[in-house]
Protein backbone atom coordinates (compact mmCIF):
# COMPACT_ATOMS: atom_id res chain seq x y z
CA UNK A 1 0.00 0.00 0.00
CA UNK A 2 1.56 3.76 -0.99
CA UNK A 3 0.68 7.02 1.00
CA UNK A 4 0.19 10.21 0.04
CA UNK A 5 3.63 12.65 1.50
CA UNK A 6 2.89 16.65 1.30
CA UNK A 7 6.01 17.27 -0.27
CA UNK A 8 6.11 19.90 2.28
CA UNK A 9 4.27 20.23 5.47
CA UNK A 10 1.15 23.19 6.20
CA UNK A 11 0.95 24.32 2.26
CA UNK A 12 -1.93 22.92 1.02
CA UNK A 13 -4.97 20.50 2.30
CA UNK A 14 -7.82 18.68 0.87
CA UNK A 15 -11.41 19.73 2.05
CA UNK A 16 -14.94 18.80 1.26
CA UNK A 17 -15.23 21.36 -0.80
CA UNK A 18 -12.03 20.74 -2.76
CA UNK A 19 -7.99 21.85 -2.41
CA UNK A 20 -7.18 24.22 -0.48
CA UNK A 21 -3.67 26.21 -0.37
CA UNK A 22 -2.78 27.25 3.27
CA UNK A 23 -1.91 30.73 3.40
CA UNK A 24 -2.63 34.17 5.74
CA UNK A 25 -4.47 37.44 4.93
CA UNK A 26 -3.90 41.22 6.41
CA UNK A 27 -7.16 41.61 7.93
CA UNK A 28 -6.39 45.01 7.56
CA UNK A 29 -5.45 45.60 3.84
CA UNK A 30 -6.60 42.15 3.06
CA UNK A 31 -3.38 41.34 1.51
CA UNK A 32 -3.04 37.81 0.59
CA UNK A 33 0.29 35.89 1.52
CA UNK A 34 1.36 32.12 0.35
CA UNK A 35 2.92 30.51 2.30
CA UNK A 36 1.66 32.04 5.96
CA UNK A 37 3.36 35.62 6.89
CA UNK A 38 3.33 36.76 10.66
CA UNK A 39 3.72 39.94 8.93
CA UNK A 40 1.71 42.03 6.40
CA UNK A 41 4.68 43.05 3.84
CA UNK A 42 2.57 45.93 2.38
CA UNK A 43 4.55 49.23 2.65
CA UNK A 44 0.86 50.95 1.99
CA UNK A 45 -0.61 48.98 5.10
CA UNK A 46 -1.40 50.98 8.06
CA UNK A 47 -1.35 47.77 10.66
CA UNK A 48 -0.16 44.16 10.43
CA UNK A 49 -2.92 42.24 11.64
CA UNK A 50 -2.76 38.73 9.75
CA UNK A 51 -5.01 35.65 9.92
CA UNK A 52 -4.90 32.20 8.59
CA UNK A 53 -6.30 32.20 5.24
CA UNK A 54 -7.83 29.26 2.56
CA UNK A 55 -6.76 29.68 -1.05
CA UNK A 56 -8.81 28.28 -3.80
CA UNK A 57 -10.27 26.38 -5.62
CA UNK A 58 -10.86 28.46 -8.47
CA UNK A 59 -9.16 30.85 -10.27
CA UNK A 60 -7.74 31.98 -14.06
CA UNK A 61 -5.04 31.10 -15.76
CA UNK A 62 -2.77 34.00 -16.11
CA UNK A 63 0.71 32.90 -17.96
CA UNK A 64 2.20 29.52 -18.46
CA UNK A 65 5.65 27.98 -19.32
CA UNK A 66 6.76 24.93 -20.71
CA UNK A 67 9.65 22.94 -18.25
CA UNK A 68 11.29 21.33 -21.09
CA UNK A 69 14.22 20.28 -19.09
CA UNK A 70 14.57 18.33 -16.00
CA UNK A 71 14.76 20.85 -13.17
CA UNK A 72 17.59 20.99 -10.53
CA UNK A 73 17.05 19.55 -7.29
CA UNK A 74 15.57 19.65 -4.89
CA UNK A 75 12.40 19.42 -7.32
CA UNK A 76 11.15 16.29 -7.54
CA UNK A 77 9.61 14.29 -10.62
CA UNK A 78 9.81 10.46 -11.41
CA UNK A 79 11.94 9.09 -14.13
CA UNK A 80 11.81 9.26 -17.31
CA UNK A 81 11.22 12.94 -17.03
CA UNK A 82 8.65 14.20 -19.32
CA UNK A 83 8.09 18.05 -19.81
CA UNK A 84 5.31 19.86 -18.57
CA UNK A 85 3.71 23.96 -18.06
CA UNK A 86 3.94 25.70 -15.43
CA UNK A 87 0.81 28.13 -14.49
CA UNK A 88 0.63 31.15 -12.33
CA UNK A 89 -3.14 31.22 -11.81
CA UNK A 90 -5.00 34.36 -10.63
CA UNK A 91 -7.30 32.58 -7.85
CA UNK A 92 -10.32 33.98 -6.83
CA UNK A 93 -10.15 35.20 -3.76
CA UNK A 94 -7.05 37.33 -4.97
CA UNK A 95 -3.87 35.39 -4.49
CA UNK A 96 -1.72 34.96 -7.40
CA UNK A 97 0.07 31.63 -7.30
CA UNK A 98 2.40 29.50 -9.47
CA UNK A 99 1.80 25.79 -9.80
CA UNK A 100 2.14 22.84 -12.33
CA UNK A 101 -0.57 22.15 -14.32
CA UNK A 102 -2.34 18.38 -14.86
CA UNK A 103 -2.80 17.80 -19.22
CA UNK A 104 -1.11 15.67 -21.37
CA UNK A 105 -0.03 17.97 -23.74
CA UNK A 106 2.10 20.97 -21.92
CA UNK A 107 1.65 23.56 -25.11
CA UNK A 108 -2.35 22.78 -24.46
CA UNK A 109 -2.49 25.26 -21.82
CA UNK A 110 -4.41 28.97 -22.87
CA UNK A 111 -4.52 31.99 -20.86
CA UNK A 112 -7.47 33.16 -19.57
CA UNK A 113 -8.53 29.58 -19.05
CA UNK A 114 -10.76 28.76 -15.80
CA UNK A 115 -8.32 26.29 -13.91
CA UNK A 116 -9.27 24.02 -10.58
CA UNK A 117 -6.70 23.41 -7.26
CA UNK A 118 -6.26 19.75 -6.85
CA UNK A 119 -3.84 17.90 -5.23
CA UNK A 120 -1.87 15.21 -7.18
CA UNK A 121 1.49 13.31 -7.37
CA UNK A 122 4.23 15.09 -7.87
CA UNK A 123 6.64 11.94 -7.73
CA UNK A 124 7.32 8.59 -6.31
CA UNK A 125 9.69 7.37 -3.42
CA UNK A 126 12.32 5.04 -3.38
CA UNK A 127 9.44 2.83 -1.45
CA UNK A 128 7.11 3.61 -3.92
CA UNK A 129 4.50 6.01 -2.04
CA UNK A 130 3.55 9.31 -3.69
CA UNK A 131 5.00 12.67 -3.18
CA UNK A 132 1.99 14.81 -3.46
CA UNK A 133 1.86 19.04 -3.94
CA UNK A 134 -1.02 21.54 -5.68
CA UNK A 135 -1.66 21.67 -8.94
CA UNK A 136 -3.86 23.06 -11.37
CA UNK A 137 -6.32 21.78 -13.99
CA UNK A 138 -8.83 23.57 -16.03
CA UNK A 139 -11.97 23.16 -15.42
Amino acid sequence: MTNRIPVAKNLFTETSDGARLQGSRCTTCKTPYFPKSGVCHNPACDASNIEDALFGPTGTLWSCAIQDYPPPAPAKFDQPYKPYAMGVVDLDDGLRVLGRMIGDDPRAFQVGARVRLVIDTLAHDAEGNEIVSWKFKTL
